[in-house]
This record gives C-alpha cells, structure tokens and sequence, in this order.
C-alpha cells in the first residue's frame, strides 16, 4: 500500500526516508533514520519494531544485510512485510514478503533503496530510482521529494496516495527535516508546499539549536 525510498547522500552524510500511501499518516510508524547510522522503511502490514531495532542494530554497527537477517528471526509474519534498511556505508537491502499485495517488489542502486506494494507495476519503482538518480547535485530533501513526486507520476499506489512523509537526519541525534503530510488529496504536492514553509521558518530555528558539540546553541553566541 505503499512506495518508499531510504537513501544516503554521499556529500553530507545524512540520511533519508521518503513514503507517500493512500493509508493516512505513513509517516508516524513507517521512517526511521539515525545520524551516521543508517535508515530503515518498514511497510505493507507494518510492524514498527522492524524499524525501531533495525535502528538500533544499524546503530550498533550491524551491516543492513547482518540487520536485516537478524530481524527475520524476530518476526513470525514476515511474509506479510516489506522492509528496507540502509547502512553507514550507504549499502542497502530489502526484504518483501510473499503475501505482500501485488504489484510488490524493490529496486536498489548506489546508496539508495526503492520500494513499494499494491504498486501499479514495476515502472513506479524506476522512475522513483531514475529520478533520484537525476538530481545527484542537489540537496537530499529536494530529491526525495522529486522521487515520490516521479513514483506518483506512473501511477504509485493503487488506491492513490493521501499522505506522504520526508524524514531526515544529519549530524544530531533529531532530525533536520521532517514533513509529514497526515490526509491530502495531493499529499506530494504538499509536501512542495510545507517544504517551503519549513525551509523559511523552521529549518532556520534547527540549525541554531543546541548540538551534542556545543550544548548552548545559537544562544551562545549571542551572548556574547
């Protein structure tokens, strides 16, 4: 019911998780990305702890392959998800149960993972993948949401899609970017919308708080 893509940028090191679904509210239980660590998408008849310890092993040092085959053992319904991590090295694995709803399946390239079910075909994955792949230049929130924006093009999910989410870390433990559209009729397009606004007046904020480097933040150096 859904079609993502987790993806490292080789330039800034962050990490990034990009869902759009016809189900309300993908982005609460399905994106999960740790500073320096890695990311993970877990889907289809979710399971949040998928994403929650498959962060935790990224964290740990656990390759995306080691942490994925370590998850397997911890869930007895994984034929019924889908689920992609991405690691340190930007190297990326999948995982799509056989009773994932058709059209399932997933798409991997250098430092990246595309994946989706209840798909229109296969073309929404490559050209979520190709448009990626495109904008390699520019900021990694612009071309997570240029890639749902793409997916969403050929026909993403289905059923349409109602919400949408762009989640993003960089150096700190809290996220840089975090847009969640929740119930849209045109849930990609808003995400443009509120990355406008957030661009203008939030990211401006985040950049001046405190970091683990210098606890005081912007307030620091306006004290002085």
């Amino acid at each position: 019911m859904t079609f993502s893509i987790v993806a490292r940028c080789p330039h800034t090191g962050q990490f990034g998780v990009a869902a759009a679904t016809a189900m309300p509210a993908v982005g609460k239980l399905l994106s999960h990305a740790g500073a320096g660590a890695g990311a993970v998408a877990t889907q289809a008849q979710v399971n949040p702890y998928l994403g929650l310890d498959g962060l935790a092993l990224l964290r740990d040092g656990h390759s995306a392959p080691a942490a994925l085959k370590k998850l397997m053992d911890t869930d007895p319904c994984m034929q019924l998800r889908q689920l992609a991590l991405i690691d340190s090295n930007g190297d990326s694995v999948c995982w799509t149960g056989s009773e994932c709803i058709p059209w399932a399946g997933s798409l991997s390239g250098e430092q990246f993972s595309v994946q989706g079910n209840r798909l229109a075909g296969p073309q929404v994955l490559d050209a979520v993948a190709d448009a990626f792949r495109r904008g390699e230049e520019r900021p990694l929130v612009e071309r997570l949401i240029d890639a749902l924006e793409a997916g969403d093009d050929r026909g993403g999910d289905r059923e349409g899609e109602s919400s949408a989410v762009i989640y993003i870390v960089d150096r700190e433990e809290y996220p840089l970017w975090d847009i969640r559209v929740d119930h849209h009729r045109d849930p990609v397009a808003e995400l443009w919308r509120l990355h406008a606004v957030f661009a203008r007046e939030v990211l401006p904020e985040i950049l001046d708080m405190p970091t683990r480097d210098n606890p005081a933040g912007k307030a620091a150096e306006d004290s002085v």
